[in-house]
């Protein structure tokens, strides 16, 4: 969001005046941002790796034009490892920022992604820009601690999760209450689906990892069991505050190795 009180001249030259590359951006662009009367800025994704005190974030900064047009900047905030001095670069279009992320990371599925036969287009007016930063960005994500958070609504999912569990000993309020301030989250599948038995008849069951990323910095993750293991065959969704503890519940309803 925009802050209100914050003229977009200034916005615009804040922005700019903080990036490292903003020399870069075509000399054209530059004079259109001059007659921009309005702005808004979202932030896209997050990427932290706490313990290497690593982390980036992109922000999406679109800008209405006097001619009734509307161009957008895309700009990269980071952190690398052993060095404490927060960075900013500023890009014209999301093809470019995915491969500063190459550049500064070493992230090779960032570039892979970008197919060379299909047209990127004009990314002024397209509305599924955020959206799609999100996807490309979700491929250069490793194992581990190396996640790929996006920015949509993250605490209202974590409620969301947790008010479909149905076991008794799902996480409680002092959980609950942490994840109001989740800002990202990531969600992975870590098992199945696959079809076992229980009871003597067929069952399903999947598991899920859902990651969030807390406003203070800190990473929680819910662990969703979905099945079917249930006295008539409906499904059913238990959620745990451990790997651990998901596995088990799978595995005392049904035999899964």
């Amino acid at each position: 969001m925009s802050d209100p009180y914050e003229t977009t001249e200034a916005h615009l030259g804040r922005l700019l005046g903080r990036a490292l590359n903003s020399f870069d951006l075509p000399d054209r662009l530059v004079e259109r941002l001059g007659t921009a009367l309005a702005h808004s800025s979202s932030l896209c994704t997050t990427h932290r790796i706490p313990a290497a005190g690593v982390w980036r974030e992109i922000r999406r900064h679109t800008y209405l034009l006097a001619d009734g047009g509307a161009v957008s900047l895309w700009e990269l905030t980071y952190r690398q490892e052993g060095d404490r001095t927060v960075r900013h670069e500023v890009f014209a279009s999301k093809a470019e920022t995915c491969l500063a992320v190459s550049r500064l990371f070493g992230e090779a599925a960032a570039e892979t992604v970008l197919d060379p036969a299909q047209p990127l287009g004009d990314d002024e007016g397209d509305q599924d820009d955020v959206s799609g930063l999100s996807a490309l960005l979700a491929a250069s994500a490793s194992v581990g601690r190396h996640r790929e958070y996006a920015v949509e609504q993250s605490a209202d999912h974590a409620r969301r999760v947790l008010r479909r569990a149905e076991n008794a000993d799902r996480p409680g309020e002092t959980v609950a209450a942490l994840l109001r301030s989740a800002y990202g989250h990531q969600i992975t599948q870590a098992f199945g689906p696959r079809q076992c038995r229980s009871d003597g008849r067929d069952a399903g069951f999947s598991l899920y990892e859902h990651a969030f990323v807390l406003l203070d910095g800190r990473e929680v993750s819910l662990w969703e069991v979905e099945h079917t293991a249930t006295p008539d065959g409906r499904h059913m969704c238990e959620v745990y505050e451990s790997e651990e503890a998901a596995r088990e519940a799978m595995e005392l309803r049904a035999r899964v190795r």
